[in-house]
């Protein structure tokens, strides 16, 4: 079974796209300033899944066009929602194996970059991703409630079914 926090990951993953549900790519695409619009911090998240769990921990970028365009500190831009989609897809199914096979040993180890350890740990970049996602999707229900959306999710899901706490 894969590490709990792997398991947190992933309902979070869940909730972030359950939260825009319906959504259009219109609406994906309206910024409203200074904040980028959704289709972007789709965009955004996949950057970040590639560079910690593809880049950092496996030494690849299958999707360099998203390190390029969606880096922390990228000029925004109001990407097609379904191209996002597609990105997001493709990295979080490229960085599912490697997820899984998450040890707690491998979430103390540090990331080597270039032969040199970074100041950061495998545990720690999963927790920056998971809280990251959660900014992003109340940014996102912002934004949402913005366009005059009505009856959004209410969050936090069923994490008690869906991801309870589970000791390691």
């Amino acid at each position: 079974m894969p590490h709990p926090l792997v398991l947190q990951l992933r309902f979070t993953r869940s909730e972030f796209r359950r939260a825009l549900e319906g959504l259009t790519d219109a609406e994906a695409r309206k910024r409203f300033m200074p904040m980028n619009c959704i289709s972007w911090n789709v965009g955004h998240l996949t950057w970040q899944e590639q560079k910690y769990f593809l880049f950092y921990g496996q030494g690849h970028l299958p999707l360099p066009q998203i390190n390029e365009r969606f880096a922390y500190g990228a000029p925004a831009s109001t990407p097609a929602l379904e191209e996002m989609w597609a990105a997001w897809n493709t990295i979080t199914q490229t960085a599912d194996p490697w997820l899984d096979a998450l040890t707690t040993e491998k979430l103390r180890e540090h990331v080597v970059r270039d032969g040199k350890p970074r100041p950061y740990i495998f545990g720690s970049l999963l927790q920056r991703v998971i809280y990251h996602y959660w900014y992003h999707s109340g940014e996102n229900m912002a934004i949402r409630q913005m366009l005059g959306h009505t009856d959004l999710p209410e969050f936090v899901g069923d994490i008690d079914r869906e991801a309870p706490y589970r000791p390691e």
